[in-house]
């Protein structure tokens, strides 16, 4: 039997507590390093593994930038780190296995560095049950950090290397936010932008409102400042970031300022993108698409996940709008923005799916032709209401659910990508594609991947070529 980790825990996730929504005003804080932490990593090493969305991505960059502040250096050998950090996603379950797997496997290097810290944060860390196996099953991880507290990075990583203490400290608060974070970007042309964080939706399958706090903002004058510095600096494309950017700016007290505000100002902006993530239906309003419809730099492309196109299973799922309400919205995208890219989110086998349901589902899929889709079976999650919800559905039947609405969404990937053959698109420059380095790839203004030979073209580039052939998930391109 493995021995009791021996922790000094300042906070224990409380799902109860993550609940709550008390109103209270938000606080702005700006993130400054204490010089305590300053030399603390010369002359070590830190490896990140990232798993989840984009704003796990983004909270890796600025758990970089502060490792980077405090004068370690990244590296990409496990071999050679002194501190691994896993950054976790707690939407599925088997996404959680892998990560517990990952950490077991690294472990083992502790042979050959006994020094090296292991720690785990993101919304793995804010769940009670990931806390109770650390405790029982995975003693030797060293820090474990929620999603409110990353500024406690450095305290943590100080408290483990000078006084051998291994560290809990997760926050279940409604959270506030933190300027002037340090960050590491991975890319010099692309760049994550936070625009708000947390979510107020309360899906009954979803998690992440226990996770990552109420929907909060950040001030307008804050998010233009920082696309302006990155398009000083050069960067193309800027992807906005939120649980829900649609619900952006609802919860300012003192400002009538909302998402597509916030979009016609950085229309203004000489940066060639603007792309954004995730959008909930109930809240993408008329003045968000009249923004989109501008044009320019506001990319003609919408993900805006349905879930299901049953009404009763979207009650059950607590989604707060129907499928009536959902294809109004997609007709008012598609009259104003003419050509517009639109992908979703679907879950087959939620309890309570009957077949017909599931039906309503692919006649939906049929109705709006999406053109990119992630699907998965319902994962139950504890603490949710839904993973309470029976299910009489056999692992068979879901499966085959997944497999016939893949069938059909892949169908449209194709239609959706055929319409660009012959013509003339802009590509923006990724780089030599990981499955074969003689081609590079890139994304055109719909978000399509894009094979071609470069021909002289780098990475960052903005391109006109002609799309020669379309597949269901790529085209192939020739450089005008």
């Amino acid at each position: 039997m493995k021995k009791q980790a021996n922790y000094e825990i300042e906070n224990d996730p409380s799902i109860v507590e993550a609940r709550k929504r008390r109103g209270k005003d938000v606080n702005i804080s700006h993130f400054i390093l204490d010089s305590k932490y300053l030399n603390l990593g010369v002359n070590k090493k830190y490896l990140l593994k990232t798993y989840g969305c984009q704003g796990n991505l983004a909270d890796s960059e600025n758990i970089a930038g502060i490792l980077q502040l405090m004068g370690f250096e990244e590296t990409l050998s496990e071999l050679d780190a002194d501190l691994i950090i896993f950054n976790t996603c707690a939407i599925r379950e088997n996404a959680e296995e892998r990560v517990f797997g990952e950490i077991g496997r690294v472990e083992k290097f502790r042979k050959k560095n006994p020094n090296l810290l292991i720690g785990l944060c993101g919304c793995m860390a804010q769940e009670e049950k990931t806390i109770k196996k650390i405790k029982s099953t995975f003693p030797y991880i060293n820090i474990v950090f929620g999603t409110h507290n990353i500024t406690s990075l450095p305290e943590l990583v100080y408290s483990s290397i000078m006084d051998k203490l291994n560290r809990i400290e997760v926050l279940s608060v409604e959270g506030d936010i933190f300027e002037d974070l340090p960050v590491k970007r991975e890319s010099k042309y692309k760049a994550w932008v936070n625009i708000m964080y947390g979510c107020d939706e309360f899906c009954t399958y979803c998690i992440v409102p226990y996770t990552r706090g109420k929907e909060r903002s950040r001030r307008p004058e804050a998010i233009i400042e920082e696309v302006k510095s990155l398009a000083k600096l050069g960067y193309k494309e800027v992807t906005l970031l939120g649980q829900n950017v649609n619900a952006y700016g609802k919860d300012f007290k003192d400002l009538d300022y909302t998402f597509g505000d916030l979009l016609k100002d950085l229309h203004e902006i000489d940066i060639p993108r603007i792309r954004f993530t995730t959008s909930h239906p109930r809240d993408l309003d008329d003045k968000t698409i009249a923004a989109m419809a501008l044009g320019g730099n506001i990319m003609p492309h919408l993900h805006l996940p349905v879930q299901s196109g049953n009404n009763e299973v979207l009650k059950k799922m607590n989604r707060k709008y129907t499928r009536e309400e959902y294809l109004e919205k997609v007709r008012k995208l598609k009259q104003q923005i003419p050509g517009i890219s639109i992908t979703t989110d679907i879950i087959v086998a939620f309890p309570t799916e009957t077949e017909a349901a599931y039906l309503d589902t692919l006649s939906l899929v049929k109705e709006v032709e999406f053109e990119g889709a992630y699907t998965f079976i319902y994962s139950p999650r504890e603490g949710t209401p839904a993973a309470k919800y029976p299910n009489p559905l056999s692992e068979e039947e879901k499966k085959d659910r997944l497999l016939e609405l893949n069938d059909l969404i892949n169908s449209y990937f194709l239609k959706g990508r055929q319409r660009f053959e012959n013509q003339i698109v802009e590509v923006l420059v990724d780089g030599p594609s990981k499955n074969n380095p003689q081609m590079y790839t890139g994304y055109t203004k719909h978000n399509m991947l894009v094979n071609f030979e470069p021909k002289g073209v780098k990475e960052g580039d903005i391109v006109k070529m002609k799309i020669t052939k379309a597949f269901s998930w790529h085209m192939l391109g020739e450089l005008i």
